[in-house]
Formats: structure tokens, sequence, C-alpha cells
């Protein structure tokens, strides 16, 4: 039976979510040079539904990710959704017309759906229970150094050079890291458990220091891993974990998309927009490896709230037209507010379900919460389209922050009935278990 160390199992996931962090960051640092495309004919509006394609195809994806994750794995998901999204990226770095674009861009978001959950999911299942939180952390810190890249990368390439090199340069990586994961990674205890290989199951988390799994599914029904997260006990937790990623989300492909944009608009030239970009993914980066960190320590709930927070009173700032040095701290604080705030919720929901719902909880979660990053690049192109004024470019997404706070300050505990499973995949007697 194939184990991995720590150490290697969050390197290759690193990779993984920077690849998933720079491919979705790409779209709002590639618009101002979209708008300008003597041939693709793209407007403001166009631009915003552009970036809400994404978001349909991470809500199929996500959604297929917590149908399938069961049947057939963790890890067969993630390499087939970095081919899917690699495919997708491909595709808009050699689009002829915004169609194309628009194809590729909906590939990138079915692999990039499919691949979140599942990856923090595999990771979570690998990780001794008291580093989950701080080792989701490390791994979407790769996802925050993707996001970082792209802005950089932008402000050398764009002023001399096409759009298209930048999703050309977001295809190589991939390239180079699935050989390596399809050598390197395992299955996961629950998985194996799940398929009735139990002994399998005992020896991984054996050799890998784990506790092993216990089953709560067992004999509900299922439905597309769906049925179980809204059984007694559970269903609140699911609800207030679907509003809180759907307030995420929005909040993610909103800013993601707009905010180069949004600070052009605020009189800011488009490089100290990307300078600005670029310090938001820096606070993104370190802000979830520390949040992690005290996430694991204190719970996950306040960290999960004080970043919403965060995000919704530095847009309030933003939106004065702070002196620059104030702006650039604000940008850094925000990192934690737009999109670490979503990235601890991942991690809440993974250490608040028992293991064999963290997959699809996280999934169905995710899948769900894709409505909001519909409604964020198309509610960003719709207020600067509507002349109002420019602060509520900003005050339009401080909104859904302050809901996502509140929905995770009311996060209830759950508690379930937990199977067992012996060398003949016979339920042991139940017992109540609290998370």
């Amino acid at each position: 039976m194939r184990t991995i160390n720590e150490r290697t199992l969050l390197a290759v996931a690193f990779v993984i979510a920077f690849l998933e962090g720079y491919d979705l960051a790409i779209y709002g640092v590639s618009v101002p040079a979209l708008l300008s495309h003597p041939t693709f004919g793209v407007d403001k509006g166009t631009a915003g539904s552009l970036g809400s394609v994404v978001g349909i195809g991470m809500l199929v994806g996500a959604g297929l990710a917590g149908a399938l994750n069961r049947r057939v794995g963790a890890l067969k998901l993630i390499l087939i959704s970095c081919v899917v999204f690699s495919t997708g990226m491909a595709l808009s770095s050699i689009a002829p017309t915004v169609t194309v674009f628009g194809a590729g861009r909906i590939l990138v978001g079915l692999g990039l759906g499919v691949v979140l959950p599942t990856l923090l999911a595999y990771v979570a299942d690998l990780s001794v229970p008291q580093h989950r939180n701080r080792n989701t952390g490390i791994v979407m810190a790769g996802y925050a150094t993707g996001g970082l890249t792209a802005p950089l990368l932008g402000a050398v390439l764009l002023p001399v050079a096409s759009f298209h090199w930048l999703y050309i340069a977001g295809t190589i990586p991939a390239l180079l890291i699935l050989p390596v994961a399809w050598k390197v990674l395992p299955p996961t205890p629950v998985h194996l458990l799940q398929v009735g290989r139990v002994d399998d199951a005992r020896r991984l988390s054996q050799a890998m220091g784990l506790p092993t799994p216990t089953l709560t599914a067992v004999g509900k029904r299922n439905f597309a891993g769906i049925g179980p997260l809204f059984s007694a006990g559970v269903a609140p937790v699911t609800l207030l974990f679907w509003v809180m990623t759907f307030c995420g989300l929005l909040l993610v492909f909103g800013i993601t998309a707009w905010l180069p944009t949004m600070m052009q608009a605020s009189g800011y030239s488009l490089g100290s927009s990307m300078l600005q970009t670029a310090a938001m993914w820096i606070g993104v980066g370190i802000g979830v490896i520390v949040g992690g960190r005290i996430a694991d320590a204190i719970g996950p709930k306040r960290v999960v709230v004080a970043a919403f927070l965060t995000g919704a009173i530095s847009l309030i700032v933003m939106s004065l037209n702070p002196h620059v040095v104030v702006l650039f701290i604000f940008m850094f604080l925000s990192g934690v507010g737009f999109i670490g705030s979503q990235i601890l919720v991942n991690g809440f929901i993974l250490t608040r379900y028992p293991d064999d719902m963290r997959g699809p909880g996280l999934a169905w979660a995710l899948s769900f919460g894709r409505l909001g990053a519909i409604v964020g690049p198309s509610l960003g192109g719709w207020v600067m389209t509507s002349g109002l004024s420019t602060e509520w470019n900003f005050y339009a997404f401080a909104i859904p922050a302050v809901i996502g706070a509140i929905a995770a300050a009311i996060v209830p505990r759950i508690r379930v009935k937990t199977r067992e499973t012996d060398h003949q995949d016979t339920p042991e007697p139940l017992s109540t278990r609290a998370h």
C-alpha cells in the first residue's frame, strides 16, 4: 500500500492549488485587455458574463465532485479535473473569437469546480486531526500564490504582449505536476473503507499515523452524496455552510474579476491597480496560513467571522480613496476578507463534518456557492454600468461579507451517530459523537 509523508503531500497539493489560483485570477487580470481587444468586441457587460461562465462550470463541477467522490475516489477526481481545467486554459490561449474563449473558460470552471473541494478533502483525509486547518491553509496558500502570480505576470506582459500568453503560461505547470501526482499520491483511508477495502484502510491509516475513519452515512439514502447532509442534526449546519459559501464565492469571483477595473475607475493607473491586486494576494497567502494555525488552536468559527468582517471593513475603507500607504495596507488585509474568508470556510467545513461527509459536504457547499460565483462578476458589471457612484463598486461587495459573518457566527455543532466497520465491513454498535 502506497503511503506519502506530509511534506510531499502538501508540496504536490500546493502546486495543484497554485494552478487553480492562477487560472481563477488570470481572468480579472486580462479584463482590461479584453475590453480593448480589436476583434473580440467585449464591453463591461460581456466581461461580467464571461466572468460568470467560470462560476457556472464550477457549479456543475462541484456537484459532480459531491456525487462522484464516493464512487470514483478523490485521487482519480483530482487527476481528471486537472486535465480538464488545463485543457480549458489551452483553449483560451489560442481562442480566435470571444465564443471560443468563453468555451475555454467554461472548461476551466468545470475542472476547478471538481478539484478544489476534492483536493481539500483529500488533504484533510490524509492529515492528522490537529493539523487539518493548518494543512488546508498551507495548500490554499498555493492558491494565493497562483493568484499573486497572475497580476505580477500581467503587469510584465500586458504592456508588450497579447493576453493570450497569460493563458499559455497557465498550462505549463499542469504538464509537469500531473505525472508526479499520478506517481506519488495514494488513495485515502475513507475511500478505501467506503469501497469495502477495510484492511487496506486500516493499514494505510496506521502507516501514516492517522485515526481509522468512521462511517456515518451507512444505511442512509445517499442521493449523490447529498442525502446525509440533510439528516437529523446535520441539516442546519449544511444550510448555513451553503449561505457562507454563496457569500464567500460571490466575493472571490466578483473581486477577482473586477478589482483592477474598480481601482482604475477610482483614478488609479493600470500598473498601480495590478500592484494593488498583488498586495491583496500576498495578504491571502499569509492570512490563510496564519488563520489556519489560529483555527487549529481556537477553532475555525471565530476566525471565519473575523475574516468576513475584515473584508467588509476593507471595502468601506477602500471606497474612501485613502492615502496610498493606507490603501496598500488595507489591500493586504483585504486578501483575508475577500478570498481568505472562503478558504477558511473550506477548513471550517472540513473540520465540522464527520469523516465520510467531509468530501461531499464541501463539494455540495461549493456547488451551491457557485451561484454566488455567477452573481459576483455580473453584480460588479451591473454596478459599474448602472450610473451609481464609484463607492457602490465597493459597497455592493461589503453587504455579502457581513451576511457571511453572521452565518458563520451561528453555525451549531453536529451530533451524529457513527459506525465503525470491522473486517467483514459489518457495522458495530452505534455511538454518539459530536464535532
